[in-house]
């Protein structure tokens, strides 16, 4: 592909530079030498001047030059006589007046100005227009459009959402084919919405379709549409359907469409606002074009709770398809698609690797292998191993090591028999992820400690019992404190919210309250994928949420016992391995079970 050079402000800059450089060459060559009115006089009564040509204020003309007589050289000077020509008349010497002529300085001094002003505005205007359509391209599109040559992705660039791409392998095929599906009277739907959090590859996919097809692709943001100016959007929207029923068969793909098609009705100016006319605009085109001409419009949003009822009825956006987090064999798999670029060691255990990382979606993915390879070349590695990619890991759910944080050996004890205690609550209690790590180097803003469990497999299912002991081994840490020191510290900070958040839900939520029974009280959902935003209160009574506190207070309770019950059983062990953890600062999982597995120390005390 040949490479385009764009024009820069700085070419017109070194032109205008060459060109007076140029220019004032030319005038120093031809320039005529500027002589006092007295020594012209002088030359005058001399016979030196051959002719000369009068203007109102100049004196032009030439003279003899000094041992030269047959050569001359041209000499000008203010007229100062106003009463020149009958002195004239009296020497050998041809004249004549001139009109002054102010071309060139008005050349200089006007026009060439007001073109340089003309050019640049022009310039400018052209950048901004690149960029934001400018004052006259307002109501134009901002798509980027590709064509099959410049859109290199297909889906063997896309892993781990085999569903999602089978469900657009139809739409693929009827803009290769459209008279398979046209012939008996079926039609393609006229949008399709990908569906699914942050990162999962909704963009990726909508180009994967647009390559495989090998159709024009236009692609834009829902926030592109809406602007201060009314009207905007919707001529937008009008100019975006045009350009793509020109190109047609091709693909529209709108990105974070929630950002145009939000519910109607609630914005702070009513029903009249600009995103709303853009909505509607939009809605008409979808209604308005013929699906046998070939154009599908594609969109993605992780937030569909709030799209406008009206975008996803039949007839708009007929299916929708779910983009999710990839399972362990998905991510095993875009593992493999993001390893390519990258060299790693032969014997690396991807199946190991996919499982540290679960609930991760591509773009972690993709990441956590960059994250990997600048560790190695960090380490001055020719290839990547499994400890860079474990390390990449812990780095990005605990954060970065903060070796160079001074802590004194009071907090650093504590901090060791705190992890000790989640990790030997966890693997005392059935139904827990196992622990594939223990770390009491500060890591991110707050943590100073890390214990780091790897499920086995995905869940998408917990039991009571399962639930209860993972809160259990939360609270461990606080327990091995007061076991040890006979005090608790501020460390539990964040163990106790997620123990409480949890409880909170199983009561709440899961009816799994033997007081409530088997009761709903959470209220209002929370969004799909982004799991963020405020607290819902539920639709019961004052009763019931001081039944619901204690209900949690109790249950927490329960659990905290339960697991100071299992650390002072093995107390042994929690001091061997808050030892061998200080001294090591980082022990495996393997390790604690090595501990566990071994016999306790006689006790010096006891013979």
């Amino acid at each position: 592909m040949e490479k385009q050079h764009k024009f820069s402000l700085w070419y017109v800059i070194l032109g205008i530079w060459v060109v007076l450089i140029i220019q004032n060459y030319i005038a120093s060559m031809y320039a005529a030498q500027v002589i006092p009115y007295s020594q012209f006089l002088n030359f005058l009564k001399a016979s030196k001047v051959t002719e000369i040509a009068i203007t109102a204020n100049q004196i032009q003309g030439k003279m003899k030059v000094e041992g030269a007589p047959d050569q001359t050289q041209p000499f000008k000077t203010i007229r100062v006589d106003p009463d020149l020509s009958k002195m004239l008349e009296q020497y050998p010497v041809s004249f004549k007046g001139e009109i002054e002529s102010t071309f060139l300085r008005d050349l200089f001094s006007w026009i060439f100005p007001l073109l340089l002003f003309v050019g640049v505005w022009y310039f400018l205007m052209k950048r901004m227009g690149g960029q934001q359509a400018g004052f006259m391209t307002l109501g134009k599109n901002k798509a980027k459009i590709y064509v099959e040559n410049e859109l290199n992705v297909t889906f063997a660039d896309v892993a781990g959402v085999d569903e999602a791409k089978q469900e657009l392998v139809e739409v693929i095929e009827f803009l290769k084919t459209p008279a398979k599906f046209t012939e008996i009277g079926g039609r393609i739907p006229k949008g399709i919405l990908l569906v699914g959090p942050p990162g999962s590859g909704k963009t990726l996919l909508a180009k994967a379709v647009a390559g495989e097809s090998g159709v024009p692709f236009f692609s834009l943001s829902g926030s592109e549409f809406v602007e201060m100016f009314v009207g905007l959007g919707a001529a937008r929207v009008r100019d975006l359907f045009v350009q793509a029923k020109a190109k047609a068969p091709c693909i529209i793909f709108i990105d974070e469409l929630d950002a145009l098609g939000k519910a109607r009705g609630f914005g702070a100016m009513g029903g009249h606002d600009e995103r709303e006319q853009t909505l509607n605009q939009l809605l008409v085109e979808m209604d308005g074009f013929d699906p046998k001409v070939g154009v599908i419009l594609m969109a993605a949003t992780n937030r569909p709770e709030i799209l406008d009822p009206a975008l996803l009825r039949p007839g708009r956006f007929d299916r929708h398809v779910l983009v999710d987090r990839p399972d362990r064999i998905g991510r095993e798999q875009i593992l493999k698609v993001h390893l390519k670029k990258i060299k790693t060691v032969p014997d690396l255990d991807l199946e190991k690797l996919a499982n540290m990382t679960p609930g991760m979606v591509g773009a972690d993915l993709a990441n956590l292998v960059n994250e990997a390879a600048l560790l190695a070349v960090r380490r001055d590695k020719d290839v990547v191993g499994m400890a860079e990619f474990e390390e990449a890991v812990e780095r990005i759910i605990a954060g970065l090591e903060k070796k160079n944080r001074l802590i004194n050996a009071s907090e650093r004890e504590t901090v060791a028999y705190h992890e000790m205690g989640h990790a030997l609550v966890a693997l005392s209690l059935p139904g827990t992820d196992p622990v594939q790590k223990i770390s009491i180097i500060p890591r991110g803003i707050a943590a100073l400690g890390y214990t780091m469990q790897v499920p086995t497999g995905d869940r998408f299912l917990m039991r009571k019992t399962e639930l209860q002991n993972k809160v259990a081994s939360l609270l461990g840490g606080r327990a091995a404190e007061e076991i040890v020191f006979g005090d608790i510290s501020t460390g539990a900070h964040n163990d106790l919210a997620r123990a409480t958040d949890i409880t909170r839900s199983m009561i709440r939520e899961y009816g799994m309250s033997e007081k409530l029974g088997q009761v709903y009280l959470a209220g209002d959902k929370q969004p799909l994928f982004l799991g963020v935003g405020p607290r819902e209160t539920g639709d019961y009574s004052e009763a019931t949420s001081e039944i619901i506190d204690t209900e949690v207070r109790d249950s927490i309770r329960r659990e905290y016992e339960r697991a100071l019950a299992i650390l002072r059983e093995r107390k042994d062990v929690l001091i061997r391995g808050a030892k061998l953890l200080l001294e090591k600062e980082k022990i495996d999982g393997a390790e604690i079970l090595a501990l566990m597995a071994a016999p306790a120390p006689p006790d010096p005390a006891a013979e």
